[in-house]
């Protein structure tokens, strides 16, 4: 017996455990559901341009994007995902709100902002004003007013010029807000609005005209909801099935392969513990189709052991020592595990680069979990159980699940 690898193989295994043990409950705590798991609701939004003959932009999809998330933050709602898609969509997912109602008003309500000459003509729109550019200023250190940021000092100078001496309309949601009079001509980016405002009352018109300044127009295409009960239901029996499929793995394994089976189970437990630490460290989002593909995942770590224990039990069975037959498993069984990896990643590629929403969670979850299925149950499997064999405690065939009867001499 050698005492130093079984040394090794105590001293790995225990580690792993203590650290697996010991922060398990951390990475589990800090996991974020998504809303199929925690409640709350996807919007997918199409965009269309404010004047009419406008086209849809790259640039004004994301202006746009960026627009709708300061609407969601100002309802105090954590960790929105707001993004564009193709060419003239933005998906909105949000979950865990409590007035799902509430904000999606906020998030569909068509906000535009423009600014109207005293005949109702519109002379400049939200296309004029620089996004989130509102904000509370003091004149003579007291009185306040809102500074509005423009994208063009000379088409405001226009704009003004022609206005001058009349009343220039501000208005949100054909809804008059404010109606200054144009004393002079303005070179300037910055509009003021003045008035008998109180701090909270300028605060308020302010958030208005930065909520309201939205590059595009949205229409509502499709919206789902769920409930958070179902969410945490459906949350409860996935973790019930997925533990479930865990333990009949591991009993199935470890009654046919044996002493390997026990070491693909321990591997197991490590790769759904750096699962939970990849997830963490990327901050990424849970959700059932992810579950999915973590699940799957486990499948495919058994897999690419069940590939190496058979070639080894086939190396067995035809008389060669323990050892010999592990290395020459090993050997064998690589290429066709690396291959069948290799495809998964490639089939998730395409699925992530080509989908959207759910399906690019699944890609991403899979690609994940065949990286690191990769270091757990392949080349970590296959040095303890090296360590193992070398140490001498694991010296006979049956062992592995080898009969006597079935080994042929060489």
């Amino acid at each position: 017996m050698n005492g130093k690898k079984l040394f090794a193989f105590v001293f790995i295994v225990l580690i792993i455990l203590a650290t697996v043990i010991g922060t398990s409950p951390y990475f589990m705590k800090n996991i974020k559901l998504g809303l199929d798991l925690k409640g709350g609701f996807e919007t997918l939004y199409v965009a269309s341009a404010i004047d009419e003959g406008g086209v849809v932009t790259k640039e004004s999809l994301k202006e746009t994007a960026k627009s709708l998330l300061r609407r969601v933050d100002a309802q105090g709602i954590a960790e929105p995902e707001i993004n564009p898609e193709g060419n003239d969509r933005i998906r909105v997912k949000i979950a865990g709100v409590t007035d799902q109602t509430k904000v999606r008003e906020v998030l569909s309500k068509p906000s535009v902002l423009n600014f109207r000459g005293p005949d109702g003509k519109v002379v400049m729109d939200g296309g004029d004003f620089v996004p989130n550019g509102a904000k509370v200023e003091y004149e003579d250190g007291t009185r306040p007013i809102v500074a509005i940021k423009l994208k063009s000092a000379a088409n405001f100078k226009r704009v003004t010029t022609e206005l001058l001496g009349k009343q220039m309309g501000i208005y949100l949601d054909d809804v008059l807000k404010s109606n200054p009079n144009v004393g002079t001509v303005i070179d300037s980016d910055t509009a003021t609005i003045t008035g008998t405002f109180t701090i909270q009352e300028a605060k308020d018109l302010a958030n208005t005209i930065n909520l309201g300044a939205l590059p595009l127009k949205l229409t509502e295409k499709y919206t789902q909801s769920v409930g958070a009960t179902l969410g945490q239901k459906s949350l409860d029996d996935t973790i019930k099935a997925s533990i479930i499929a865990l333990v009949l793995i591991m009993i199935g394994v470890i009654a046919y392969y044996r002493v390997p089976g026990a070491i693909a189970s321990f591997t197991l437990l490590t790769y759904t513990w750096m699962l939970l630490v990849v997830f963490d460290l990327l901050n990424a989002t849970m959700t059932l189709p992810g579950i999915a593909a973590f699940v799957l995942g486990i499948g495919m770590a058994v897999d690419a052991n069940i590939i190496t224990y058979e070639r080894i039990r086939e190396e067995l069975r035809s008389g060669k020592s323990i050892y010999s037959s592990l290395r020459a498993g090993s050997k064998t069984s690589f290429r066709t595990i690396i291959d069948s990896h290799v495809t998964i990643l490639l089939a998730a590629a395409v699925l992530y680069f080509i989908g959207s929403g759910a399906i690019q969670g699944f890609a991403l979850t899979l690609i994940f979990s065949v990286l690191v299925s990769l270091i757990s149950n392949v080349f970590l499997s296959r040095v303890l159980l090296q360590l193992l064999v070398k140490s001498g405690v694991v010296n006979k065939p049956h062992y592995f699940g080898v009969k006597e009867a079935e080994i042929n001499a060489l």
